[in-house]
């Protein structure tokens, strides 16, 4: 499936675009050797195909006829006509102010190459964006940490013999299994605990782990959550050591109340010890270090956070903004430095406030117009390392959180549309890019919080909207 590069290419989506691109690398390599003619067997095989790795002569041989290579990557022209603003005007505004949507919806449609605004409905008011805050979020991670970099879980020693200290690194994608069941690329338990075993004196058997989550500072839950919200299916307590994203058991939808003492026990039971008493605490000054593991680098979490709207994951990249920002890692740390991350980016922060940086705060507000310059600044690579949040948008009709929606519509082509989306009680948004028939990239925004209709009503709209922009000419 079609998605966008940050300079503005189509592209495969993520593994399947690896894939893609890794045959036609091999074809191309097969092509040119065989239409060199006297390139044999031998070089395709391998140096102990002949006698002494020469190529071996094929008789007769018949050389297929072969045609032109078609590129894998096809760049969008740029003299792919821009939709005419007179034209979406009329075809957007009956769908945007729909009672599917609700009073007050804001939007916006920008085109990327020009940043010339083409639909404005708005935008400049700022609404509850809901999840669509993970793209201000891993924006700023991107920006402010080094896209390669990793964090570190490390267990040192502890105070007493048998008592170790697992010290938490803000990294809750550590695995109790091997691989992870959740997050692909994730450091595991087992490899922690065998580092430990190795580090510890022969014969020494622990009988106490501690846990130390004080990277993170402040409430574990944000002001804006609900009771029900954590813990719950999509969120818990954001603590700086966790396992499986704070989930009560690795690939389970259930997530703990107490992430850090679940932390714990794993590394217990992977020491062979799952008698061991755990606890909350802090790691002695100057303690020896057994092990430590590291996280997928930065630019993975992001499309893991994106992917699925991962609320713990993203919760823990804006404590990591908020650190490398000389920032508390609390929410409230964390919030002030994304949006002053932002700012500092170029952006124009105007309007927008927030709580926490998954988006499930009620008291976040955002503008379209903010999510618009992200998706502008991510797509035509104006917004530094920001691009990188464009492979983890989900792809509709193919991944993530748009798996099961927006490619029903025949005249849409698939992959074209990717974006973030944003669901709270009575708030229904959508951000992200989509490549017009006329291969046009757009960037669009679309928040509505005051939806009283179902939630499968809104979400169809927000979908058509986006079908919209996909399937049209609009001139």
């Amino acid at each position: 499936m079609g998605t966008i590069s940050s300079s503005g290419s189509t592209i495969v989506t993520a593994n399947y675009g690896r894939f893609r691109r890794r045959m036609a690398m091999g074809i191309v390599a097969l092509v040119l050797l065989l239409a060199g003619g006297g390139v044999g067997l031998g070089v395709l095989l391998g140096p102990d195909a002949g006698s002494d790795g020469d190529a071996v002569a094929v008789p007769d041989a018949q050389l297929p006829e072969l045609g032109a290579v078609d590129p894998v990557l096809a760049a969008l022209s740029a003299d792919a006509p821009v939709p005419s603003p007179a034209v979406l005007e009329a075809t957007l505004t009956p769908l945007v102010t729909g009672p599917a949507l609700g009073p007050g919806t804001t939007a916006q449609v920008v085109d990327v190459a020009t940043g010339r605004v083409l639909y404005d409905q708005d935008a400049a008011a700022p609404l509850t964006p809901a999840s669509t805050v993970k793209l201000l979020t891993t924006a700023a991670a991107l920006i402010t940490l080094d896209p390669a970099e990793r964090f570190e879980t490390t267990v040192v020693s502890g105070a007493a013999p048998g008592e170790v200290v697992l010290v938490g690194g803000g990294d809750p994608t550590l695995s109790r299994t091997e691989p992870s069941q959740t997050y692909p690329g994730a450091p595991t338990m087992a490899d922690l605990a065998t580092q430990v075993v190795a580090g510890l004196p022969a014969g020494t058997a622990v009988t106490r782990v501690v846990v130390d989550n004080s990277l993170f500072t402040g409430p574990l839950t944000a002001g804006g959550w609900g009771p029900g919200d954590a813990p719950s299916s999509y969120a818990a307590p954001i603590t700086a050591a966790a396992v499986d994203g704070a989930r009560v058991s690795p690939g389970a939808t259930a997530r703990s109340g107490q992430p850090g003492l679940d932390a714990g026990a794993a590394l217990a039971d992977a020491l062979g010890a799952p008698g061991a008493a755990v606890v909350l605490g802090q790691a002695p000054a100057d303690a020896k270090t057994l092990g430590t593991v590291e996280s997928a680098p930065v630019s993975r979490l992001v499309e893991q956070a994106l992917s699925m709207s991962d609320n713990v994951l993203a919760e823990s990249l804006a404590r990591q903004v908020a650190l490398a920002r000389n920032e508390p890692a609390s929410f409230e740390g964390a919030a002030r430095a994304v949006v002053d991350a932002l700012e500092e980016a170029g952006l124009d922060v105007s309007g927008v406030t927030l709580a926490d940086g998954s988006g499930l705060a009620q008291g976040n507000r955002v503008t379209a117009e903010v999510l618009i310059a992200v998706m502008r600044g991510a797509a035509d690579g104006s917004l530094g390392d920001a691009s990188g949040l464009l492979a983890g948008l989900p792809v509709a009709g193919y991944d993530g959180t748009l798996a099961d929606r927006g490619d029903d519509d025949p005249a849409t082509a698939p992959g074209t549309v990717r974006a973030k989306t944003g669901t709270l009680l009575g708030v229904n948004a959508l951000a992200g890019t989509v490549v017009t028939a006329d291969g046009r990239l757009l960037a669009f925004a679309v928040v509505a919080d005051e939806a009283t209709g179902s939630e499968a009503a809104a979400e169809a709209a927000l979908d058509q909207i986006a079908a919209t922009l996909a399937a049209c000419g609009c001139r």
